[in-house]
Order: C-alpha cells, then structure tokens, then sequence
C-alpha cells in the first residue's frame, strides 16, 4: 500500500476504500486525457465534498490581468493560466427522489481503478439509502482514437423495488479555483437538444479581453443511448439536460450511455461549431460504446507496445513507471504542432496547459525515444512557430535576440513572478539544448542547419545582448539572474547560466560554420558578430573553488551557512510549504538540480571525477522540493557508482505523484517530471548516450531482478533487457547497428547477449 486506500498494482491505479480527505488526490491520480482534452477523476454524479471539477481542453486558455500593485515596465501584460471548460460528464443521479451523493449518503462499499493499459477508469460504489442498499457502476474514457470523442457507461442497481431518474447534462456555468476574484472566463452563446431528444448540445466562448489575443469557443455534444424512458429535457444558455427515468426490480439495472464530443474553433468555423459538434457525436454514436471502446484500447495497445518498459522484483517501481507514461502519452501525441505539454496537462489548474522549459530539458529526449523522430520534430517546430515571440519578450526587457518565455500558451511570455520572468533565463538553453538532443540522437542535420539555426540565432544574439564585460576580471559575466535553484532570486554569475550561455554561443557558431551559403546568407550574420561570439564563449566568467574542487553555484554561495538538508527538522519540510521566502532565499538550500543541471546536460565535457565531486557537495543541499529534481541527480548518482542513491531517487521521481511526496498531488499531477523516470531507466540504469553515437552502460538495480524497455534510435527498434545473468540486446526493426556497450563496441544485426554486470 502506498497510501491507505491505494493498492500497488503494476498495470493500475487501485482505490480500495472511500476516503473524503483523500479526493482531490484521487481525482488527479484518475485524471484521463487524449493529447487533444482531458479531465480529472470526478465522479460522473453529484459529489457535494471537496473537490476541484476540471476538464481542459488543448491549447484553449485565458489571458488574465494579474492584479498586483508593482507593475514595472517590460512586465508581462497577462497572466496566462488554464481554464475549466465545460462539464462534460455531468449526471444527475436520484433514487426514489433521493439524490445519489457520498458526501451525504453513507458509503458502503467503494472500488475504483484506472487501468493504464486500457485507458479506462471504472468505479463501483455502494450508498445506503433511506429506502435500502443503492450500487453503481460506472466506466469512462477519453478516447485515444478519435481526439474529439469521450464516453461514459453508467449502470445503477438496488436491493429493493425502486424507481431511477438520471438527468444527463453538459453544464458550461463553471468557474477556476485560482481567479482573481471569482472571474468568470466563459459566455454562454448556444444550448439546445438534439432531434427526438437522443441528446443535447451547448456552446461556450471565452470572455472578451483586453489583451487582443484570440477568444475561444467550445462546443459540446452528446446522445445517450439507454433503454430507460425519456421524460423530459431543458435547454437554456450554459445547461443542456435530458432527463431519463425507469422503475427497476431488486438486482435490476438502470444503464446508460453517454457519448460525448467536442469541438473547437481552433479547428473548425465558430459559426458553425454547434453542428460540427453534432455531426461528430452522430458519427461516433453509431458505434457505440463499445464499439468506440473497442477502437479506444486498441490505440493504448499500440502506444504500449512502443513504450512500455518492464520492472521485475520491484512492483512499486513497476506501476510508477508505468503510471508515469501512461500520463505523458496521454497529455500529449504529437499530432498538432501546436499544443505542447503542460506541468499539469490536463489533470489540474496550476500551471496547467501552458508550455515550460521543462518540456526541452524533460520530456523532449523520452518522446523521441518512445513515441519516435516524427514527435519530436513537431516539439521542435512548436518553439520554432513561436521565435517572433521570443523576439517580443527579448525587445520587451531592451534587449537583442530572443528570450524564450518561462511559461507561454503562445510564444509571449505570461508568468507573473518578476523572479522567474526577468531572470531565469536559462530557459533559452533548454531550447537550444533540444536542437543539439535532437541531431546528436536522429542524426538528422536538416532542422539543425535550417529551421534550428534561426532559432539558435535568436538565443546567441540574446546572450550578447545579456552578457557584460568585467574590465577587472578580462572576462564577461551575468549579473541579475535565477538559476535552476530558484530558492535563491536575483543572483550574479550562476554558473549554470554562464556556462550554457557560453555552450549555446558555440554551439550556433559550429552550426552556422557548417551551413549551406544560401541559408548564412539568410541569416546575416557578419564577421564581426561571430567573433564576438567566439570571445564572450572563451572568455566567460565562471564561479569555482580551487580548494573544494567544485563549480560554485553563484558568487556569493559559499558565503552561506553550509549544511546538509539531513539536518532540517522533519516538521520543516517541505520548506516551502513552511518557511518564509526570505528565509529560504537565505538558506543554502537546493530546490533542484542546478551546478548538476550542467553537468547532466553538457556530461559529455566533464569527467567523472568532476561530476563526482559536484554531486557530493551539492546533492546533500538539496530537498528536491521540485519534482524536476530527483531524476537529474539519480542519472548522475548512477553514472558515479551511487547505485543506492540512485535507487532511492528513482523512486521519488517515479512515485512522486503516486505516493504524495510533495504533498500537492490534490492540485494535479507533475506531467512534465514524469519524464524522469523513464530517463533514470534509460540515461542511469541502462548508461545510455547518444552524444557521440549509441553507446549502452547498463547495470541491474538492486532490488530489481529485470528489466527491459525499447526505443526508437535512428530508423531502429532496439530492445534493451537486463537481469542477473547480464544484458540482451534485440533489434526489433531496421538495419544492423553499430554501438558501444560497456567497453566493447558490437554489431547488432539482430540479437546480442553478453554476461556480466558492467560494474
């Protein structure tokens, strides 16, 4: 057990009993999503305790004027955030008059679980009623098929002669726990039933602003397909019902079924969007549930057989990995370019469906693994669609060049914290840093030297712009930032910053050097401005101790009272959850990988000592309070010979969510972080890197007794297993390989076995 209530399983997510305090929680865990939409787990009834209904729809968001009172110049003019869409699963559920509610009703028997394989989430539920025992059943998904399309299946039973009315709705009046003073983001513009009263529709369009940004509209319909008796219907802006009714016997069954469909204007003519919606559900009623069921699964079957990695001996490590994919691979497909993934996807509010430097340094390298080339390059052409923003945000701090945002729905920036929009610039590395991960994996040139080098162009320009000179030094410097750690605001000479600065100037020179004329031509790059490039690369300032033999996280770190996170008081974590700002940005405290960031990133430049010798002095800082923390230091624990440590930090970043370590799973889960697991796997366990070739380091966990996972690598399918005997490699599809594992390079043509541990 994980947590009471929640059984460990290696294919699902497993609530055994019914727990109030525990439903928010629940609802993230539960969350389903198709890449296109996704909602929480809430119930399909009424639930009058405490939860957060969510369902979010890609790329549909609200540019909300954050009201504070230190507005500066170059600010953002929004806040952009995710906002609720419509409710589209809404039943209203009453049983001889007695409305179904289990925060009103006692709860006598309660199973739920999301089956990751399948995608599906059901749910068993007994209430006692004053009339006798009431159970339901209910299964839904958001299907992985048809990106427009949802289902639900709701079955009710008693232990007495009873009559059954089921009101199935869509309701638009729905609002977002974090608005500035319960703003309202929706209007209601269309609502009505469908012919002979099979089902219902609404129509919904975000509020005007002042931002002259796009306003959306969203469109849902549904038709029930039942054999209970339809009654009546009400149709009025923002609510669209049809109300059904059935006398049952004991052990008899009220069932229905909810197909739903939904339609943006992001795709599809406003004017017309209520009867796209209509067409849509009409086409996928006639399969029916289980016909769309059917099509459904058979998708997830296809994503796992690319994706799935095995755990034996470990079964918690087992359902986190798995957990952890299944949400990547529902929060994003690759099939728009213009959707990215979101810290939350489609499971919560905070944070959710915008676009961070997390999906570059993150998630970018395990969707080129798994979900393949063709998906990574969209991520690529994401950033590269959005560059004439990165040159606003840039322009709007007086600046050259580009400065990707910290958060953006569409390339502008629309953070509101002045410390991590102003100054954690080290996001512009992350965007080049894809560009290098891509090409070095693929070895496909052809974005690097086109597409890449404008955006490359606009990050080196950026730098130029940024740096300055230090006359007392000789070297240039970075005043005014936040590192990865952003326990630690307006610093000078991060190192972590320095140091990709000075990669992504040289990385743009070696590219532009190796670019067709016609494309340098295009550019307009002169003489004068690659060789300042050059010099500001050589001559940067970095922050280091001769004595301890580590790179200092800035120049005043040292200065701090040293001491390890071990000696925190428990009841002081997490820290920000119990400390003052200032305190923590006083402390020596680590949020997260941020000296190590570099070294996880540009690895391929540093021995092992030094990584070594970083990680001892800095990992013990650290209270990995952000969820992007636990995977960067358990890949270079692994590379180091930490293997405890490294097994350690695999279970926190693949459990994270499952078992609440940050204790804010209720707000939604950490889509973005998710990634680390599958990258401990890969990059710690198994050694892999592809900066100079595939080369393959793998050892077996302790604790473990197998494991295996595939990837997609240049045109091949390469299946890597390994237990106690040693390792196996199969090339499941495409030409012979060459590669490196442990010290040996070999020919993979078509199975490749060697014993041994690589320790």
């Amino acid at each position: 057990m994980s947590m009471s209530g929640f059984v460990v399983h290696p294919w699902k997510v497993i609530q055994s009993s019914f727990d109030p305090e525990a439903q928010r929680f629940a609802e993230s865990l539960m969350s389903l999503g198709n890449g296109a939409m996704g909602l929480r787990g809430n119930f399909e009834e009424a639930y009058s305790g405490d939860s957060l209904q969510g369902t979010y729809i890609g790329g549909v968001w609200f540019p909300d004027k954050t009201r504070v009172g230190w507005w500066k110049n170059g600010y953002p003019q929004y806040f952009g955030k995710v906002i609720n869409a419509m409710n589209l699963i809404g039943l209203k559920v009453e049983v001889d008059g007695v409305c179904l509610d289990a925060a009103r009703l006692d709860v006598v028997r309660f199973y739920r679980e999301l089956d990751m394989y399948t995608g599906i989430l059901r749910r068993q539920m007994a209430l006692r009623t004053p009339q006798g025992m009431v159970s339901i059943t209910a299964e839904r998904f958001v299907s992985m098929a048809d990106a427009t399309c949802l289902a639900l299946r709701y079955e009710v039973t008693a232990d007495y002669h009873a009559t059954v009315d089921i009101i199935a709705f869509l309701d638009g009046e729905v609002r977002n726990e974090d608005s500035n003073y319960d703003e309202v983001f929706w209007e209601q513009t269309d609502a009505g039933v469908v012919e002979h009263a099979q089902g219902a529709y609404l129509v919904s369009r975000t509020r005007g602003n002042p931002f002259h940004t796009p306003r959306f509209t969203v469109a849902g319909a549904f038709r029930v397909q039942t054999d209970m008796e339809y009654i009546t219907d009400e149709a009025r802006l923002g609510y669209a019902g049809l109300t059904f009714h059935k006398t049952i016997a004991p052990g008899e069954k009220a069932a229905l079924d909810k197909i739903i469909c939904v339609a943006t204007d992001r795709d599809y003519a406003a004017d017309d969007l209520a009867d796209t919606a209509k067409r849509f559900v009409r086409g996928s009623a006639k399969l029916g549930y289980e016909g769309l069921k059917a099509l459904h699964t058979a998708a997830w079957a296809a994503k796992w057989e690319r994706a799935d990695v095995t755990i034996e001996g470990d079964e918690a490590a087992q359902q986190g990995i798995r957990f952890n994919l299944f949400h990547l691979l529902s929060t994003y497909t690759g099939e728009d370019a213009r959707l990215n993934i979101g810290p939350k996807g489609f499971t919560g509010e905070k944070y959710g469906g915008a676009t961070y430097w997390d999906t570059e340094a993150y998630c970018f390298p395990v969707y080129m693994a798994v979900a393949g080339q063709e998906v990574a390059r969209q991520l690529l052409r994401y950033r590269h669609e959005q560059l004439p923003g990165a040159y606003h945000n840039a322009a709007r701090q007086g600046l050259p060049g580009a400065l990707y945002p910290m958060v953006t729905f569409n390339g502008i920036e629309c953070h509101n914290e002045w410390e991590i929009t102003f100054m954690e610039i080290h996001r512009n590395g992350a965007i080049a840093h894809a560009i290098y991960e891509y090409t070095t994996y693929t070895g496909d040139r052809s974005y690097l030297l086109d597409e890449g080098l404008d955006v490359l162009l606009g990050i080196a320009r950026f730098w130029l712009g940024r740096v300055h000179f230090n006359e007392r030094t000789g070297r240039y410097m970075i005043h005014g930032v936040t590192g990865p750690n952003e326990y630690e605001n307006n610093v000078n000479n991060n190192w972590y910053t320095n140091r990709i600065a000075a990669w992504c100037l040289d990385f743009f020179r070696y590219a532009y050097l190796d670019a067709p004329a016609q494309k340098q031509a295009q550019l307009g790059v002169s003489r004068d401005e690659l060789a300042r490039m050059e010099q500001v690369a050589q001559k940067m300032y970095y922050p280091v101790d001769e004595q301890l033999g580590i790179f200092v996280q800035h120049d005043t770190f040292l200065d701090k009272h040293i001491m390890p996170a071990d000696r925190l008081p428990p009841e002081d974590r997490p820290l920000n959850q119990h400390w003052s700002w200032d305190r923590i940005l006083r402390s020596c405290f680590i949020k997260q990988a941020d000296v190590l960031q570099g070294l996880y990133f540009l690895g391929h430049l540093y021995d092992r000592d030094t990584k070594k010798r970083n990680f001892d002095f800095y990992e013990p800082l650290t209270v990995h309070e952000s969820s992007l923390s636990p995977c960067v230091h358990a890949i270079l624990a692994a590379e180091i010979g930490y293997e405890q440590k490294a097994v350690e930090l695999y279970h926190r970043t693949a459990r994270l969510d499952l078992d609440n370590i940050n204790n804010d799973t209720e707000d939604g889960l950490h889509i973005t972080s998710m990634s680390g697991s599958w990258l401990v796997i890969a990059r710690g366990f198994a050694g892999m890197r592809t900066d100079n070739g595939l080369s393959l380091w793998p050892f077996l966990p302790s604790g473990w007794t197998a494991y295996s996972f595939r990837f997609d690598y240049r045109g091949r399918v390469i299946n890597l297993a390994m237990d106690g005997a040693g390792v196996k490699l199969t090339l499941v599809s495409g030409p012979a390989i060459s590669l490196r594992v442990w010290d040996e390079t070999i020919r993979l043509e078509q199975e490749w076995t060697k014993q041994g541990d690589g320790q």
